[in-house]
């Protein structure tokens, strides 16, 4: 058993308090948020019941918490009031301040503005 596998194993819980074990090594039963998304599932306010870690060269490991499957409630459907909610929030965030135009693609955060609106003058020498 290599040292990395031996710290990130711990099944009691002694060594990091929740049952712990190494990368795509959890036991059946078990399931990490993206895992019960995918099966159409949420934890449904249920305690953390355990880890998996991933060691990292010169960085602190990689963490990701585990639900119980039997726990875990389905996922809420979406109403209609909230997908208009997220279709405005979405709009928002496709429209350019600058211009006030739909720029067709999410504004970069670092720009501020659409790509035309930050940079007018390289669209004039495209053209």
């Amino acid at each position: 058993m290599s040292y990395s596998f031996a710290k990130c194993f711990d099944p009691t819980g002694a060594r990091h308090g929740i049952p712990t074990f190494p990368w795509r090594l959890a036991p059946d039963g078990y399931a990490t948020r993206r895992q019960l998304r995918a099966r159409g599932l949420r934890p449904g306010g249920q305690p953390i019941a355990g880890q998996v870690l991933r060691p990292r060269y010169r960085r602190g490991p990689l963490v990701a918490y585990l639900y119980r499957l039997d726990c875990a409630k389905p996922v809420r459907p979406m109403t209609p009031a909230k997908r208009a909610a997220l279709a405005k929030a979405n709009l928002a965030r496709r429209t350019c301040p600058a211009c006030r135009l739909d720029a067709g693609y999410v504004i970069p955060t670092s720009l501020g503005m659409c790509v035309p609106c930050a940079y007018p003058d390289d669209e004039q020498r495209a053209a």
